[in-house]
């Protein structure tokens, strides 16, 4: 479901310098750093580093761009 909201100018201008940055729509960074935002409340000693990789490794996932674990070592 689509919502229209209101938003500062000086806000969406910034939003439009991230995006462009990110060669995202403007309404899809919101959505980026809304999804960030989300997770870092839910789980607040999460550094952002660690947030953004572990949204990179399931996005790799998602496009079966993963190789399957071997072990090299015999664990002695």
């Amino acid at each position: 479901m689509a919502i229209s909201i209101r938003l500062d100018d000086d806000f969406v201008e910034n939003v439009r310098i991230h995006a462009d940055a990110e060669s995202r729509s403007v309404p899809r960074q919101i959505e980026h750093w809304a999804k960030i935002g989300r997770i870092a409340e839910e789980n607040p000693d999460l550094p952002y580093s660690f947030i953004r990789e572990t949204l990179l490794a399931q996005s790799e996932v998602g496009k079966n761009k993963v190789t399957r674990y071997v072990r090299r070592t015999t664990g002695k």
